[in-house]
């Protein structure tokens, strides 16, 4: 006889599930139970992910800054696993340079990525989030920030807006839809082993970024999937607000 797991039954979303904190949540809330839709542009990484998880994965190529897209998803893993009961809105990139070099395409690249993306993917998905809670059933938007919204360093800047965005963004929905028993998690990493910040073109920022995490014993993006797992799983009535983690060292 199987056991019971803490999130059987349910509908997940992760976008940016193609590696890091996003495929380690993934893989956490489908061993907690939870049917997943992997949302994420490489395809081959997401199919790849979704035939290790299994029957419980649904693989998505989709562009998180492509609104159409996100609609089309929504529909899809809503036809194939039912209404979604739990986003984690987790894509994301890290372009950092010094800000006089004024690199607008980084920063555009980053507020379209980083803000928009999350927008949309909040949008996209409200709807059947709002019809579970309505339903008397645990309904979860999990949003991915980063201890950048707080704390900042030089050639972070532009970065540290759209994090301290989505982080205020969080805090407003909750305040929104808390009333209608929709739970809002803001979670903010600190330093974490992932593909964050791999596209820095800026070679002595990346040198720099690569140093700071040697000098550190980092998280490992299965810390932040365990954080997520853990807060989502509670009972409807207990929400956890805001999860912050960072290396102890």
């Amino acid at each position: 006889m199987n056991s019971l797991k803490p999130l059987d039954g349910r509908v997940a979303v992760v976008t940016g599930a193609s590696s890091g904190i996003g495929a380690a949540t993934a893989v956490r809330l489908a061993a907690d139970g939870a049917r997943v839709a992997l949302l994420a542009r490489r395809t081959d990484r997401i199919e790849a992910l979704a035939a290790t998880i299994g029957d419980a994965a649904l693989a998505l190529t989709v562009d998180v800054t492509d609104p159409g897209e996100l609609d089309a998803a929504a529909r899809t893993v809503t036809s194939t696993f039912g209404p979604v009961d739990l986003v984690v809105a987790n894509a994301g990139v890290m372009l950092i340079a010094p800000f006089a070099e004024g690199r607008r395409d980084e920063w555009q690249q980053m507020l379209s990525l980083n803000v928009m993306g999350v927008l949309d993917t909040v949008r996209a998905f409200l709807p059947g989030l709002l019809e579970n809670a309505a339903a008397g059933r645990t309904a979860d938007l999990v949003i991915v920030s980063s201890l950048g919204a707080r704390q900042f360093s030089p050639g972070f800047g532009v970065y540290s807006v759209t994090k301290a965005g989505v982080s205020a963004l969080a805090a407003s929905l909750r305040a929104e839809f808390a009333g209608q028993g929709l739970r809002v998690t803001n979670v903010e990493p600190g330093v974490t082993d992932s593909e964050l910040g791999s596209k820095i073109l800026h070679d002595e920022w990346r040198e720099m970024l690569a140093a700071r995490k040697a000098g550190m014993n980092p998280l490992a993006a299965e810390d932040i999937a365990d954080a997520i797992a853990d807060a989502v799983a509670r009972g409807r009535n207990v929400h956890i607000r805001e999860l912050i983690v960072h290396p102890t060292s």
